[in-house]
């Protein structure tokens, strides 16, 4: 059976769903706005919905995601999680509700959730988060145990040993996560490259993670048809380029850059400059430096890959995010090829949908509406190939 990844279209914001082939999902961050929520409003897309079509049932009628992951706190990251999802004790969501959404089991970052509170005020839905992810801990210290609802993955140790009498839940900076849900028949492996942990002492870097928006930052290896690897995504929040630089130094001296490989990559921070340099553009404009370290770290391609930047649609005279240096940049990263760098915004506008990939024994395909001129009688769609590996 084939998988999938599908990157909604959600403006500057980050929201991307891994269909596996043995019908279990990872869905990583929401932006749904009010407006995604309005039936009035025709031009925002109603990704809610969207999500929700996707999204299979369990025996009590609940929808439900086995696994969803927040890479960081940012409004454009966890908007909509009240509204959308369930949070709370399993046995007690509401007999026959069928429109919100059950999380089996949460992937949330203790370390990330401190570093941006130090930097600005959590928003409602950060809240909401950071409550149930202290329920299901306290679950699991309680029982040593937890099924669906109660389930949660601690990504990357906290700091002063918070974690220490839990690591059983915890999953380390580099180590490789095989369960969905507690279940390896999957065959998903995920890579934590970060959050990084650092020493109290080292207050420098503390303060660089911090500026810098720590994030999760993770490979997804995504299996299909049998077959395992036969897509990486990478995903990494709204890391800038302190850490790409700071993880691209690391896995370089360790020998592990194959670590940060991807068939598709999302853009950090919605396509923004800030990712692949220490330079401001409104100071220097053109005569800008990448940073050859960071560059490196989001340039580790596979054959065929493709880049999506989750955010509003690519102008020059528009704020960064998006950036349009930042678009050529990425562009030369997949050879200039205008058909392998998407922008969801432009995509939807487009073909009036989410940026879709299937993932098969062949490799990565980007799926595709036919013409402007035929898609009102299009019966299915076509196929562009991003990515295409032989097993031999």
């Amino acid at each position: 059976m084939p998988s999938s990844l599908t990157i909604f279209p959600v403006d500057n914001g980050d929201m991307a769903l891994i269909e596996l082939s043995n019908k279990q999902n990872v869905l990583i961050d929401i932006n749904i706005r009010a407006a995604a929520d309005n039936p009035d409003d025709d031009e925002c897309y109603d990704v809610a919905s969207d999500l929700k079509k996707r999204l299979p049932r369990d025996v009590e009628g609940r929808l439900y995601i086995d696994v969803f992951m927040l890479s960081h706190p940012d409004a454009d990251h966890v908007t909509g999680l009240r509204n959308h999802f369930y949070l709370g004790k399993p046995e007690d969501f509401p007999k026959g509700n069928r429109d919100l959404i059950l999380i089996r089991e949460m992937w949330s970052s203790p370390i990330v959730f401190r570093r941006a509170s130090t930097a600005h005020i959590l928003c409602e839905d950060a809240k909401a988060w950071a409550k149930e992810a202290r329920r299901r801990v306290a679950h699991y210290k309680a029982r040593r145990t937890a099924g669906h609802g109660d389930r949660i993955m601690i990504i990357g140790e906290d700091k002063d040993g918070k974690t220490e009498d839990i690591m059983a839940i915890v999953a380390k900076q580099n180590s490789l996560v095989t369960t969905v849900n507690g279940d390896d028949s999957s065959g998903l492996e995920a890579r934590v490259l970060a959050p990084m942990v650092v020493n109290d002492v080292d207050e420098e870097l503390i303060k660089t993670l911090e500026k810098n928006n720590s994030s999760i930052i993770m490979q997804f290896s995504i299996p299909a048809d049998g077959f395992k690897d036969q897509c990486r995504f990478l995903s990494g929040g709204d890391a800038d380029v302190a850490i790409w630089e700071r993880l691209w130094n690391q896995h370089e001296k360790t020998g592990t850059t194959d670590w940060l490989s991807y068939d598709v990559m999302e853009t950090p921070h919605h396509c923004s400059w800030r990712t692949l340099s220490y330079d401001r553009w409104s100071e220097l404009g053109e005569k800008v430096k990448v940073c050859q370290e960071a560059r490196s770290a989001l340039s580790q391609t596979r054959v065929g890959a493709s880049i999506v930047a989750s955010s509003r649609p690519i102008l020059k005279e528009e704020p960064n995010p998006p950036h349009e240096r930042a678009k050529r940049e990425y562009l030369s990263m997949v050879g200039n090829d205008d058909a392998r760098f998407v922008c969801t915004s432009e995509f939807l506008q487009k073909e009036g949908r989410p940026v879709e990939f299937k993932i098969d024994c062949s490799g990565v395909t980007r799926t595709r509406l036919l013409t402007a001129a035929r898609a009102a009688t299009a019966v299915g769609v076509s196929t562009v190939a991003t990515t295409a590996r032989g097993h031999g």
